[in-house]
């Protein structure tokens, strides 16, 4: 116990004298955490839409009106359909209401008209998200019109009208900014844990006092609970200081118990901390580890669920994604945080952490060589 102590007081005196990795620890991951979650945010404003209304009658122009009252949309108006295309071509258009003549004579008499949208799909998502908003206002235009006529016009009175009421559990404002908070905090945490704890061990090997720890009568699980405790400690503190700064910032909802949050995170954390070491094994140099880091945290996080829900995506790539750990906490701090949930409902993934954690970490002892 004694050896591992002074091993953990080395740790900690060579990671505060290494002036490179401050910055890393304590300054990057508040920066990422005050910019990210404004930056990297999938709602959608300002959205450019140009309406070109043939029909130019009380009825297109409410409809119109309905799309300048959101706060999604920057109306302009166009005098003809390839002007707007024209707009659209240059990237000044994202969506195009095109109204046609008869549209208030269709919509009275008939019961039924059309309405054309067009949308710029460079951007898939950008383009389906446009296409939601806006099918939710020309909902939210055909509801009025019914009702309104009713009175105004007899014949449609029989048309039944249904009233929609939404009702939105754990985010029920729908800021987007609480989502993206909690899986900020779980990129802090891997950052600090897996690529520094990489990036250590192999600056060992470069400046040579490796070897010192090699020829000294340290065992092996010594050296690598010496290296795995400091970088746990720190990131916890990190974690703890992130939700801190989310409460106070963004208002980030804590409903479920904080110590189980911890602990999960402990079991996380021990889990990229072995990654990491495991890595370092297999390289010479800082670089090789960067890129070795870059490569799988570039991989785990984008399929981490981070932006969107990984049920949506391919069934080859969930099952791919039983071997990603950030995957399994990111779902686990966002039910403990935003959901309230126990631990009998994240078991199956607090189980699956605590399985790789024991395999990751027995490849790193394994796969250390004490030689002198």
């Amino acid at each position: 116990m004694r050896t591992i102590l002074t091993l953990i007081q080395k740790e900690f005196i060579q990671i505060f004298r290494n002036k490179t990795m401050l910055p890393i620890i304590f300054v990057v991951p508040i920066v990422q955490l005050l910019v990210l979650v404004y930056a990297a945010n999938l709602e959608m404003k300002s959205i450019d839409i140009y309406v070109v209304d043939y029909d130019i009658s009380p009825v297109s122009s409410q409809l119109t009106g309905k799309f300048k009252g959101s706060p999604f949309f920057d109306v302009s108006s166009s005098l003809s359909l390839k002007d707007a295309e024209d707009k659209m071509k240059e990237g000044k258009a994202d969506v195009i209401l095109n109204i046609p003549v008869n549209f208030e004579k269709n919509l009275i008499k008939e019961n039924h008209a059309e309405i054309q949208l067009l949308f710029n799909a460079i951007n898939g998502t950008t383009s389906s998200i446009s296409n939601a908003y806006c099918q939710m206002i020309i909902l939210d235009f055909n509801q009025d019109i019914i009702i309104y006529s009713g009175n105004i016009y007899p014949e449609l009175t029989e048309l039944e009208i249904i009233n929609i009421e939404n009702s939105y559990w754990y985010n029920p404002e729908l800021d987007y900014k609480i989502y993206m908070s909690s899986g900020i905090l779980v990129i802090l945490v891997t950052i600090v844990s897996m690529f520094l704890s990489g990036m250590n061990l192999v600056r060992e090997k470069e400046i040579g006092t490796i070897e010192q720890i090699n020829v000294s009568p340290i065992k092996k699980y010594h050296f690598i609970i010496g290296k795995l405790i400091p970088f746990l400690i720190i990131a916890l503190f990190e974690l703890a200081f992130g939700l801190i700064i989310a409460k106070l910032m963004f208002n980030l909802p804590m409903l479920g118990s904080l110590w189980l949050l911890f602990g999960t995170a402990t079991v996380f954390l021990i889990t990229t901390l072995g990654l990491g070491l495991f890595m370092s094994t297999l390289a010479e140099t800082q670089q090789q580890v960067m890129f070795m880091s870059y490569f799988f945290m570039l991989v785990f996080l984008l399929m981490s669920g981070i932006f969107t829900p990984t049920e949506s995506m391919p069934d080859w790539a969930q099952k791919i994604n039983y071997i990603n750990p950030i995957a399994w906490f990111m779902k686990i701090i966002r039910m403990i945080l935003l959901k309230g949930s126990g631990f009998s409902d994240i078991k199956t993934e607090f189980f699956a952490l605590v399985g790789y954690g024991i395999t990751i970490i027995s490849l790193a002892v394994w796969r250390y060589r004490k030689t002198a």
